[in-house]
């Protein structure tokens, strides 16, 4: 197991909303799908749109600049089975919202 980093409060991420975080030398989004936290690689896999600056409509996160669409559960690209966002372990603590930075 890694190390859990605290990126943010509860309150920072409301139900249907996502923040950006760092995460190690990682930028990362989370997303609050009703009540349950995902987190992914912040940065879009097309040309490194902010993810967290997106739309979240559900379990899907569509990046701001060119509407590339991913599930927020699986990182999955909606389009593509080859293109996938590297999921992060996230969990909920006393009001906080951790993200797991894996071992190197």
């Amino acid at each position: 197991m890694g190390e859990w980093i605290e990126v943010a409060t509860v309150a920072d991420c409301p139900p249907g909303s996502c923040i950006e975080a760092v995460v190690g030398e990682s930028i990362v989004v989370v997303a609050n799908v009703d009540g349950d936290y995902f987190a992914l690689d912040g940065i879009c896999a097309h040309q490194g749109g902010p993810l967290a600056s997106g739309e979240l409509s559900g379990c899907v996160l569509t990046c701001p600049w060119h509407g590339w669409q991913y599930d927020v559960r699986t990182g999955k690209q909606l389009l593509s089975e080859s293109i996938r966002q590297t999921a992060y372990r996230v969990r909920e603590s006393g009001g906080t919202i951790q993200v797991e930075l894996p071992k190197p």
